[in-house]
Formats: C-alpha cells, sequence, structure tokens
C-alpha cells in the first residue's frame, strides 16, 4: 500500500478512455438487465479483479444456468465464461469501434443460448445514439488501459482496507458504469429527505437513505485529471468548513453542495500515498458524520 501507483494524466488516454467507457456501458447493462435488483443499484456495478475487470456471475434469463463477462487486461480480451464449462473470447485492439464490440459481444453470447435485451444507447454519454452505430470511438491503447487498471487496483485495495473499519451498511467497492468511478458508500440507517417529484428513478433509489460516498474517477471534461472524492447526503450545515487530511485535499463546490476533493497525482507525490488516501477517506467521513450526528462509535469496528 506504500509503493505509488502509476501517473494517469487524462490527456494522453482520453479517446481510449471514452471507448472504454462504453464497453463498460453495454456490459454494464447486460447485468441491469439480468440480475435481480438490490438495493441502490447494487447489482448493476462492475468489480475489479486480478485480470481486469468483471460482472461476476449472472442469470441466464428464463435459465438455471450462470454467465460472466470479463474484461482481461492481462491477456487484452474480453471473455465470456459459463456454468457449463464454456468459454469464449475476442481481442480487445486499437480500432475496435464500439458497434463492433457490442456485434461481436452479443454474437457470443448468443451462441450460447443467451438473449439479452438492452436500451441499445449510452446512459449520461455522448453519442445519444445506438450503440451499433457508434464507430467512431474506436481507440484501445493497451498501455493506457492497464495503467487504468493498475490504478485501480491499487484503489481498490486502499477502499477496502477503509471499508474494514465500519460496523455499519456499506456496500461493496464497485465500479460504477454510468460515470466509470470506482466507489464505496456507507449509510446511516436513517431515510434520506423526500425527492422532488422530477427526480429520476436512479437518483431516487441511490440517495433513498442518507449515505457518505467516497470514490475515485479518472477524470472528465470538467474535471481535468484524476483525483478522489467524497460527499455527504443530505449534505449537512458547516460541513464544507471541516478540516480535511492531507492539507491540500480541499472542498468544492458540487451541483450547490460541498465535496471533498483530492487530487490523485499530487497524492502520487507522497512517501506513503495509501496510508495518506486513507486519511483523507477518515477525514471526510469523520466530518461527514460528525456534522450529519451519525452514531460514530456504533459504527466503528471493533475486533471480538
Amino acid at each position: 500500500m506504500s509503493q505509488s501507483p502509476p501517473s494517469l494524466p487524462l490527456e494522453p488516454w482520453e479517446e481510449t478512455k471514452k471507448t472504454l467507457h462504453l464497453f463498460f456501458q453495454i456490459v454494464g447493462k447486460i447485468a441491469l438487465k439480468t440480475k435481480p435488483p438490490r438495493n441502490h443499484w447494487w447489482h448493476i456495478t462492475l468489480h475489479v479483479t486480478p485480470s481486469g475487470i468483471t460482472t461476476g456471475p449472472m442469470p441466464y434469463p428464463g435459465g438455471n444456468d450462470q454467465f460472466e463477462i470479463a474484461f482481461n487486461f492481462l491477456r487484452h480480451q474480453l471473455e465470456l465464461t459459463t456454468s457449463k464449462g464454456e468459454f469464449e473470447a475476442f481481442e480487445l485492439y486499437d480500432g475496435l469501434s464500439v458497434g463492433q464490440f457490442k456485434k461481436q459481444l452479443f454474437d457470443l453470447m448468443a451462441k450460447k443460448g443467451i438473449q439479452v435485451k438492452i436500451l441499445n444507447k449510452p446512459y449520461d454519454l455522448e453519442p445519444q445514439k445506438p450503440f451499433d452505430e457508434i464507430e467512431e470511438w474506436h481507440s484501445y491503447d493497451k498501455e493506457k488501459v492497464h495503467r487504468f487498471w493498475c490504478v485501480l487496483r491499487w484503489v481498490n485495495q486502499v477502499f477496502s482496507d477503509f471499508g474494514g473499519g465500519f460496523y455499519g451498511k456499506q456496500c461493496p467497492v464497485h465500479l460504477y458504469w454510468h460515470h466509470m468511478d470506482l466507489a464505496l458508500t456507507r449509510f446511516s440507517g436513517k431515510k434520506g429527505p423526500k425527492m422532488v417529484p422530477e427526480a429520476s428513478v436512479a437518483e431516487k433509489d441511490a440517495y433513498s437513505h442518507e449515505v457518505i460516498s467516497f470514490g475515485f474517477w479518472a477524470g472528465d471534461d470538467q474535471v481535468r485529471e484524476p483525483a478522489f472524492y467524497s460527499y455527504t447526503y443530505p449534505s449537512p450545515k458547516g460541513l464544507g468548513k471541516t478540516k480535511l487530511l492531507p492539507n491540500y485535499a480541499k472542498w468544492v463546490n458540487s451541483n450547490g453542495s460541498p465535496m471533498a476533493y483530492l487530487s490523485y497525482e499530487e497524492l502520487r507525490k507522497e512517501k506513503q500515498p495509501g496510508k495518506v488516501l486513507l486519511d483523507f477517506l477518515n477525514s471526510a467521513y469523520m466530518a461527514g458524520a460528525k456534522k450529519a450526528g451519525w452514531d460514530i462509535e456504533e459504527f466503528t469496528y471493533k475486533p471480538f
């Protein structure tokens, strides 16, 4: 945890990142359609593995068998495995378009008798047209993808270590494919405030209860660098004035509420980046939990 993870500047791999994001959305939508619902959308997420990213086991529609879709970033291939002992894969390479990716994946599933119908367009991501027609996004830089996965593995481990200290309801560390962020969320057990009628179904389920959430994302059009974040919902009064660790972490405005922000590249300069990241996560949690009146003592894990 003390070893510094690799650098991940956004611009050199931005086209690959967008292509990979669209790949993730296609696979994530398959999980959405096949897995039984779980609270706060936990059933739709992807998970970091020692070789890449996976959906985990999914049931055959209408059957008793299971299948799994995994991105193998060591071999750079998309893999389909079934509980019948079947295995199929195709290469992930520079030039593979989003449309071609979807066709190859769904052809593999059809070959195994897996029929899944998804909403065939990106979620909250351009271009807003059928995945089959997206040919302009076709960048896959293997070195950059491998580097991104190495970062995710490192973050996943630190987040998992952090999660071990909480004794309340808490989600697994998982990747939300809609914004491509790796996240961990804690819950107070209390219901959240009633949302406005025009709030989306996704928002109503995600924020049905009070949360303190932590995440990592690789950057986007607005945030031009990889970074860590944390927010408390609903945001308590005075949260943005509390102290964060390390001293270069800061509160930024996010849709009218304070969000704790830590630059990934700044963190990499530390001699013990894992420890410093834990300091950030703990300081953000304590800030939100104290201001929101959570029972911190009750939620602190104590070995038996």
